[in-house]
This record gives C-alpha cells, sequence and structure tokens, in this order.
C-alpha cells in the first residue's frame, strides 16, 4: 500500500493530464459555440461534466467516496 507522498507522486501527472482534456473538450466546446453563434440544443452532457468536477472540487467528502459519487452522477444523468 502506497503512503500518502507514493500517491500523490504516483498518480499526479496522470490525473493533471486527466483534468487539462477536460479543459481541452471544454475550450473546443465553447470555441464551436462562438463559431455557430449559439450552444447546443441540449447541453445536459456538457452540465454532467461541470456538476461533477464541482463534486469533485469540495474539499471535505462526506463519504470520502469520489469514484463512487462521480458513478452515482453520471448514472442518474445516463
Amino acid at each position: 500500500m502506497l503512503s500518502p507522498q507514493e500517491t500523490l507522486d504516483t498518480y499526479y501527472l496522470e490525473a493533471r493530464r486527466d483534468l487539462l482534456e477536460i479543459a481541452a473538450f471544454l475550450d473546443r466546446y465553447d470555441r464551436a459555440a462562438e463559431r455557430v453563434g449559439g450552444k447546443a440544443d441540449d447541453e445536459s452532457k456538457r452540465d454532467s461534466l461541470l456538476e461533477a468536477l464541482s463534486l469533485l472540487a469540495q474539499s471535505e467528502h462526506p463519504k470520502a467516496n469520489r469514484a463512487e459519487q462521480l458513478l452515482e452522477h453520471f448514472a442518474k444523468i445516463n
């Protein structure tokens, strides 16, 4: 089992990459909306991702099981 420091050292770059990918996706969406002069008819997928990020941004989680919380969140959407 990894220590807290070893966990950070091992997984930080991978997690940072994933967050950058989400940021790039949101930027692509915004540019597409700007290019066509409007948003998608159904923004529920975009909104779902933003809500998921909000869940992750909470510093204190009551269950401390963020992956399970996200799975439950996405199950409600789809």
